[in-house]
């Protein structure tokens, strides 16, 4: 359950204003968002660790406010002055925001950051604390399903359905903006799972999508160095010694502007291989019949590094703009995870279950009954977060009547 609390103000300039009294020495605010203060001094190195920034202004006149750098705190989202700011005087919060707000005179003053647009759209959403509050209020009780319940209990399976969740329901796809290195190889993100797609943009921002190596190339886990009789040689400490792969500084060295050009000059690299009896090695049927689909694009490739957690790309790629589009479990950020309200009623059919069919000597049909009811309501959420519409469907559908070979 949630209500909106913010202003229009509040909401798209991330400002709210007050008036001193001479009276008053705290000012309440009331955004969606928890205002952070490092330190009120821009001399102070936690200064930059603000959120906002206050200013002050005799008349309210636009540009007339100056940046309020007098000792203030931060209490339960209120400010909290000193002395009581002196009658009449006008007082605004600025969250802040890429364009630096509307108060600041200059660069410095302004109140650059994200924090105003960070809040856009979060109406949509739920935080997993929230969930967990309103799951303690209306599933746990006395002449309820479930009679005591530890809060710590709830939590952990509030988390791991919504990993579950994250994986094929929540709309848990994140992207991210980077440029490839001369290196060719870019560390995954932080609360990365898996990738849906990589893809590099040209001079317009149209995306090309990036192919993974599947057979072509791979880097090792393992780079053991040898002896000359080709077995691994270890430290003082017992342990093998590492070296560096040889097959993806091959791979980074690649030259060829266009893989499916070494191929068709190469056939038996990845077709058959004819033995002198009539015998053939299996191998794969580009080489006899034309262009494998998969290897049939320019747009470069990339594989996963899983020993060094980096993403290695083809040398043509090389200073390119990429698009990564990637999956997160969506725990990355603890009980400030926001959870589609579309979703809500299902995770708390997913606790409810997991909380009933963890305890000892629960009657069957209730533990089967309230399975059956997390499938439907589940099934029902990713229903009403596949964004599905039938007048989207019938624009691309247009023009289609084509037969498609498979």
């Amino acid at each position: 359950m949630s209500l909106i609390t913010e202003t229009n103000q509040q909401y798209y300039q991330g400002a709210q204003g007050f008036r001193g009294d001479n009276v008053k020495t705290s000012f309440p605010t009331t955004f969606n968002t928890d205002l952070i203060l490092g330190h009120y001094d821009p001399e102070n190195i936690n200064y930059s660790l603000n959120n906002f920034k206050l200013y002050t202004s005799e008349t309210g006149l636009p540009g007339e406010y100056e940046e309020y750098i007098t000792e203030f705190f931060v209490v339960n989202n209120a400010i909290e002055f000193s002395n009581p700011p002196v009658a009449g005087l006008y007082i605004v919060v600025q969250l802040k925001k890429l364009d630096g707000g509307l108060y600041g005179n200059d660069e410095i003053e302004k109140a650059f950051g994200q924090t105003v647009e960070d809040n856009y759209g979060g109406y949509s959403y739920i935080t997993l604390e929230d969930v967990i509050d309103n799951f303690m209020v209306g599933y746990v009780g006395s002449g309820k399903l479930i009679q005591r319940a530890k809060k710590s209990d709830v939590l952990f399976f509030a988390k791991r359905g919504l990993q579950e969740f994250s994986y094929d329901t929540l709309k848990s796809v994140k992207t991210s903006e980077l440029t490839i290195p001369q290196n060719l190889t870019l560390p995954l993100p932080q609360d990365y799972v898996n990738y849906v797609r990589a893809s590099w943009t040209d001079r317009n921002g149209i995306k090309h999508i990036i192919y993974p190596t599947n057979n072509l190339t791979n880097s090792p886990y393992y780079t053991n160095i040898q002896d000359s009789k080709g077995v691994p040689t270890q430290d003082n400490f017992g342990e093998n010694v590492e070296g560096t792969s040889i097959i993806q500084e091959r791979w980074h060295s690649n030259s060829n502007p266009d893989l499916n050009d070494y191929l068709a000059e190469n056939p038996d690299t990845l077709g058959f291989k004819f033995r002198g009896n009539g015998d053939f090695i299996y191998g794969n049927y580009r080489g006899q019949y034309g262009l494998d689909p998969q290897y049939a694009q320019k747009n470069g490739y990339f594989n996963l590094n899983e020993r060094e957690g980096k993403m290695s790309f083809s040398s043509g790629l090389v200073g390119e703009l990429i698009l990564l589009e990637y999956i997160s479990d969506g725990l990355a950020y603890d009980t400030d995870t926001k959870i589609p309200k579309m979703a809500e009623e299902a995770l708390y059919a997913h606790i409810l279950h997991a909380v009933i069919s963890t305890r000892a000597n629960q009657p069957e049909y209730v533990v089967q009954r309230l399975k059956k009811e997390r499938s439907a309501k589940l099934r029902n959420a990713k229903i009403r977060l596949s964004n599905i519409k039938t007048g989207e469907i019938a624009q691309v559908m247009r023009g289609k009547s084509k037969w498609i070979k498979h």
